[in-house]
């Protein structure tokens, strides 16, 4: 499909052809929200912790005789219903992760970038350069091409006064090619993509 490049400053500066095969697809919701559980499970620390009955730092010994107290039997001083004892079936350091096949994640970020084509959310730009890292400079670019909310995404280098500059804008992240993911691109209103960035999407996908 045919697509408007235009510059940082919002002058049109030609067209180029996508492939329809990326950015052409019918968005699937289902796999797009696989993606995201995905992503989130993965990030997700996992550090939480209790200590159980064999962590107390407690005598073993019985408490009291078994039998001829006339107050119930028991044997540990660590064991759940004591003040101080240890959780019984609490939180252990554990992975959220799970597995989600190579293909399936790999035509999930097809459907997402589809999804922004389709709502008109996508914008190509020649390049993301900057003179100098000024921030105002920048913000004043972006909002003459209506960018409040965006994904950034260039080629395998950033520029370092873009990137320097960018930081500072709320709602604004830049990222390069290798790190553009699904949730990132949902997360923000447009996705921004350089002529660097779109020839190495269509690359790894070939």
């Amino acid at each position: 499909m045919k697509f408007d490049i235009t510059t940082l400053e919002g002058a049109a500066n030609g067209a180029l052809d996508l492939d329809d095969a990326i950015f052409g697809l019918e968005p699937r919701e289902d796999l797009i929200a696989r993606m995201v559980r995905y992503q989130l499970a993965k990030r997700r620390a996992g550090t939480h912790a209790v200590k159980n009955r064999a962590e107390i730092a407690r005598t073993g010994k019985k408490m009291y005789k078994q039998k001829g107290t006339g107050s119930a039997r028991h044997g540990s001083a660590r064991v759940p219903q004591f003040r101080g004892g240890g959780r019984a079936f609490g939180p252990v350091v554990r992975s959220h992760a799970h597995d989600l096949p190579k293909k399936v994640r790999a035509l999930a970020l097809k459907h997402a970038l589809s999804a922004k084509v389709k709502d008109g959310s996508l914008i190509v730009i020649e390049a993301a350069n900057a003179d100098a890292p000024k921030t105002a400079a920048l913000k004043a670019n972006f909002a003459k091409i209506g960018l409040t909310n965006a994904l950034i995404i260039d080629g395998a280098e950033l520029n370092a006064n873009f990137a320097r500059a960018a930081r500072n804008i709320p709602q604004i992240d830049v990222l390069p090619v290798q790190g553009i993911n699904v949730y990132d691109i949902l997360r923000r209103e447009k996705l921004v993509l350089t002529k660097a960035a779109i020839d190495a999407l269509e690359a790894r996908f070939k």
